[in-house]
């Protein structure tokens, strides 16, 4: 099996990664692949995965940015669960 160097895989803006984890996730759900090709979705899965979290650091790094310079309050920690800041 041929390993893949992460410097040659393009850079996928965050639509197009979540978009293809998504099929992706759909393909491994219906459970139909050959382990070979779960473990290949799987290891592109948490590539994907990976390019989406630092797609959203960066935004949420810009945003921070951009409050601080125009004088807002910086942002506050969320708890999902809560629903509350």
């Amino acid at each position: 099996m041929a390993t893949r160097n992460p410097k040659e895989e393009p850079k996928l803006d965050f639509e197009t990664a979540m978009r293809d984890l998504e099929e992706l996730v759909e393909r491994l759900e219906q459970g139909d692949l050959p382990l070979e090709e779960s473990l290949s979705a799987f290891e592109r899965g948490v590539m994907l995965t990976r390019s989406c979290q630092t797609a959203l650091q960066e935004a949420e790094q810009k945003v921070e940015i951009l409050l601080k310079r125009a004088g807002e309050p910086t942002a506050e920690s969320f708890d999902p669960e809560s629903g509350a800041a």
